[in-house]
């Protein structure tokens, strides 16, 4: 029997036109919220290494928590050169995912965490992989965060949309519980997007 493939949370999504920015957050939070593994790609000495972690988003976007024991060639990777970039995508391995996958790269620097930002964080974490509790509350498992500058969005293997991220202050200025955006409003830091696919080459940010 052939697999049937059932609508999902990326099924029916609309094309961009006009403003950019909301239609990548609509992308991005259905994509992230229905994966729960991404391939994390750091290097050492011009070689590339990839390895998969459980992920966590922000709910901003700006960033993406995951974790690794500190004994680890990723971690040393990571340490001698915090640039990485992260893979997420809905693949299914079946004929379909050449019309229909998404994947989207982001790319930009990753820290370890501490403090108040390490406790919000490993909330969020923590309520999204419940069954990783022991592995990183353990006093060898470090908490990292990778701070994205950049998303590549590739849908349908030829549309391309490209998220350009502006840095603003640190997220443990921001009260997640009841978080409403960043600070200043909807005329606040922002992004510059570029859709490769489309007329619409930059669009302001809109919270």
């Amino acid at each position: 029997m052939a697999a049937v493939n059932k609508p999902g949370p990326l099924d029916n999504l609309p094309e961009v036109k006009g403003d950019l920015e909301p239609v990548m957050r609509e992308r991005l939070r259905a994509l992230f919220g229905s994966q729960r593994l991404a391939v994390l790609s750091s290097h050492r000495d011009g070689q590339p290494y990839s390895n998969l972690v459980a992920f966590v988003a922000t709910p901003d976007l700006r960033g993406l928590g995951f974790a690794t024991t500190r004994a680890t060639r990723k971690f040393e990777n990571l340490t001698a050169d915090p640039r990485v970039s992260m893979l997420i995508d809905n693949r299914s391995n079946q004929v379909s995912d050449f019309g229909e996958a998404i994947a989207v790269t982001a790319v930009g620097r990753v820290k370890e965490l501490s403090g108040n930002q390490k406790s919000r964080i490993l909330a969020l974490y923590l309520d999204k992989h419940p069954y990783l509790k022991e592995f990183v509350e353990s006093p060898t498992c470090a908490l990292l965060q990778l701070e994205v500058n950049t998303y590549i969005l590739v849908e349908r293997f030829q549309k391309v949309l490209e998220w350009h991220l502006k840095p603003y202050p640190k997220i443990s200025d921001w009260n997640i519980s009841g978080w409403s955006g960043p600070p200043g409003g909807p005329t606040g830091p922002g992004c510059i997007g570029r859709n490769w696919g489309s007329t619409a080459n930059t669009a302001p940010c809109r919270w």
